[in-house]
């Protein structure tokens, strides 16, 4: 089931505030400069779309993927079973989440990819000028919230008291969805200007025109059930994730043992180790198979013992989408009868004379290979055991 609707974004921050929404584990980290996070403040407080987001449903049957917070969400909220996952929206999600709601500084980089530390301001007299592109109107500042220049020998702007954000009349961004902590402000700020009229009428103008509307955004959410089939989840997700790296099998399929607490990553750098030590394969500095190869041969593997006392007469699969189904019981029970047909495999590929990947009419012969090797006698001994989930 798929589902489209509006959500307020003052809902969806609140949610990864409480852990109720998070990401699933092989997301990418959060990548946005401030330059980036200022242009989407501005678009917000105009009230222009930023673009939909997608999110998965959690606790269905054929999906477990292993989550993580959003950067900048309470360490303490780790142990949150989220109802949702988000699946496209990350770096929007999060640039507004820790620039409009939480309290902490940002961390992001500058326009050279340099680390920095900010909070994040708007200019009200500005803001309000329409003769002013908003994006001017937004400024970000250190930790220390105090701008210098001259090498930081004079003082440029100054925001580290509420005293100096009131007479500069320079509004936290971080109160925009923290109504009492806006209303205090508000209050402060009029007292500050001893309730000046003009203040006061200036005030109520951005409140409404901006505060207001920003506080009340919505944003197109497409919610994808839990009663979604595993693959076309991944398939979604490629898709989305277009613009970044692509995810491979073997990625997702490590995102999803990740769930039955299995680092399937470590495994298969295990595995790779050993069989590169052994004189067995011989590939001259070449991987003639990659962790995806491994896992489709596994899949292979899996589907012909589930399939040989079974009446089905169709033929055995391990597409893209066959892999995506492995289960990590299905990998722990056949993973070292593959290594011991991949050593059969490996003799029998010699014996025809073949010592070097670049021998083969194809890699992908070995994938088949390993499997019909499975039955033979057992003849390579590795030693690897998979870790315990």
């Amino acid at each position: 089931m798929i589902l489209s609707n509006n959500q307020a974004i003052a809902d969806i921050l609140k949610s990864i505030d409480d852990g109720k929404t998070q990401l699933p584990d092989f997301q990418r980290g959060w990548v946005w400069e401030d330059q980036r996070i200022r242009a989407l403040i501005a678009s917000i407080s105009n009230g222009y779309p930023i673009g939909a987001a997608m999110f998965l449903q959690t606790g269905g049957n054929n999906i477990h993927f292993k989550a993580r917070l959003f950067e900048g969400v309470d360490k303490s909220k780790a142990d949150v079973n989220p109802d949702t996952l988000v699946l496209d929206g990350q770096q929007r999600n999060t640039s507004i989440y820790r620039s409009l709601y939480s309290k902490k500084p940002v961390e992001t980089t500058d326009a050279k990819k340099k680390p920095i530390i900010r909070f994040y301001y708007i200019h009200i007299p500005t803001a309000l000028d329409t003769l002013t592109d908003r994006v001017d109107a937004i400024i970000s500042v250190p930790e220390t919230r105090i701008i210098t220049e001259n090498i930081g020998r004079d003082v440029k702007l100054d925001l580290s008291s509420p005293e100096k954000e009131y007479a500069q009349h320079y509004f936290p961004l971080n109160l925009i969805f923290d109504n009492v902590g806006m209303m205090q402000w508000q209050m402060q700020y009029a007292m500050f200007h001893n309730n000046d009229i003009e203040i006061f009428t200036r005030w109520t103008q951005f409140f409404n025109t901006i505060v207001a509307p920003m506080s009340k955004y919505q944003i197109p959410v497409i919610m994808i059930g839990n009663d979604v089939p595993k693959e076309a989840v991944c398939q979604v997700f490629e898709n989305v994730n277009q613009g970044g790296v692509s995810l491979t099998v073997f990625e997702l399929v490590t995102a999803t043992f990740a769930a039955d607490n299995f680092e399937l990553r470590k495994d298969w750098d295990a595995i790779w180790n050993l069989i590169s030590k052994t004189q067995l394969l011989n590939f001259k500095g070449q991987k003639p198979f990659e962790g995806t190869d491994f896992l489709t041969a596994i899949t292979l593997l899996t589907n012909y013992l589930n399939k040989k006392n079974s009446a089905d007469t169709r033929g055995i699969s391990c597409k893209k989408k066959d892999v995506l189904r492995l289960d990590y019981t299905d990998y722990a029970a056949n993973r070292d009868r593959l290594l011991e047909g991949l050593g059969e495999a490996v003799k029998f590929i010699h014996e025809q004379c073949i010592y070097t990947a670049i021998d083969l009419p194809y890699t992908s012969q070995l994938i088949p290979l390993f499997r019909a090797f499975c039955h033979r006698q057992k003849s390579l001994v590795l030693g690897t055991q998979p870790p315990k989930a």
